[in-house]
């Protein structure tokens, strides 16, 4: 063991090491603080991680370790970790507040485990671009494969940088007063940049009184001059200046009669780049099934 060349023994104590200094981690300092890294922090942050990625490519060939990064020896167990981990989180209930596998986004050994995987992935996209050969057999394969890997790069880090940006707020509209104040899950009042006011709530129900549908009709007005009439539902939200409006609840012992409405609000600006880097991928996997059928054929 750890002798040249390295096998997947290694790999899979390089992702030990990683998953026990997490721990450590998070036994020393708690969880990953995501709200320290609001815009600007998580864009330095980014730059950070690829010029790291860029540096370890350079040194690859002076430093063996380096150079293993970039293999796939180093990569399945890299994976294997993640995906065991990635499976723990959706079979575990997850919080904002939870401990240790109940808040695996803020977990360290998750957290590290990933930006390992991100690192390997970098590494195998600069090799790529650098023995990339201009010439139509090589583009046939070279362009599924860095579509494919630079959009699983760029969804990854966009996800986990982007985490920090996300905001949740609740607000309560009442009908027939504009309100511009909403609410984060530690009940803090946030003050948005588009005012609702709630004109009426609708709400249809089954012949057991039960409800079938309700939804609220909302005037929102905004900073850009912005006067929308519209109707607002459950798994319908409107979105206005980068917010998602959704319905959320109501006055359940008023029923049909509620004077107000529960909006939920989320502005995610990272999550455009996380759709493109899935758009990406899913571009590559067409790219992949046309130009190996046109070879099979």
């Amino acid at each position: 063991m750890w002798t040249k060349p390295y096998g997947m023994k290694e790999g899979f104590l390089i992702g030990g090491g990683l998953i026990i200094a997490g721990l450590m981690l998070e036994l020393s300092s708690g969880p990953v603080d995501w709200d320290a890294f609001h815009w600007p922090i998580n864009g330095i942050v980014l730059a950070g991680v690829l010029t790291f990625i860029a540096i370890i490519f350079l040194l690859r060939k002076r430093v063996y370790g380096l150079q293993f990064i970039g293999s796939y020896k180093a990569a399945i167990p890299a994976l294997v970790y993640a995906v065991v981990l990635t499976i723990i989180m959706g079979l575990t209930r997850q919080e904002v507040n939870g401990t240790w596998l109940n808040n695996m986004l803020s977990f360290w050994p998750f957290v590290l485990i990933y930006v390992y995987v991100a690192v390997i992935l970098g590494q195998i996209i600069l090799r790529r671009i650098i023995n990339c050969q201009l010439s139509i057999v090589n583009l046939k394969r070279d362009i599924p494969f860095l579509l494919n890997h630079l959009g699983l790069f760029l969804a990854l880090t966009s996800a986990t940088l982007g985490n920090a940006d996300m905001q949740r707020l609740k607000m309560i509209t009442v009908k027939g007063e504009p309100e511009w104040r909403a609410l984060t899950s530690q009940q803090q009042i946030v003050e948005m940049p588009i005012a609702i006011e709630l004109k009426e709530f609708i709400m249809e129900t089954y012949d057991d009184g039960s409800p079938r549908r309700f939804a609220s009709d909302i005037q929102i007005l905004t900073k850009t001059g912005k006067n929308i009439q519209t109707t607002v539902e459950v798994n319908k939200p409107v979105e206005v200046d980068g917010w998602k409006i959704y319905q959320y609840g109501y006055d359940t012992q008023m029923g049909a009669m509620s004077q107000y409405s529960i909006l939920e609000l989320v502005s995610d600006p990272w999550l455009p780049l996380v759709y493109t880097g899935i758009y990406m991928m899913l571009a590559g996997a067409v790219c992949m099934f046309i130009l190996g059928g046109r070879k099979r054929v």
